[in-house]
């Protein structure tokens, strides 16, 4: 697992709303969240700008169902 700094880092994409999305996840789920989780959450950050934008402010939904339950969670969490 990384350090949460190194995790804050990675959440800045350039982008307000998916830095919004990421980063408040990342300060108020992140470390509550069970070890499956936060590693789902490091795969999310591996993604390309475009597929989190698809994912995250689009209507397309991950394959994985583990990974849709955790963009439901980090849209629903911020009221996205």
């Amino acid at each position: 697992m990384e350090s949460i700094a190194k995790l804050k880092w990675r959440c800045r994409r350039g982008t307000k709303e998916l830095d919004f999305l990421l980063e408040g996840y990342l300060d108020n789920s992140y470390q509550q969240a069970c070890s499956e989780e936060q590693a789902l959450f490091e795969s999310l950050l591996t993604m390309q700008d475009s597929q989190l934008i698809w994912f995250l402010l689009g209507d397309h939904i991950p394959d994985s169902n583990e990974l849709a339950a955790l963009v439901k969670k980090i849209r629903t969490a911020t009221n996205f």
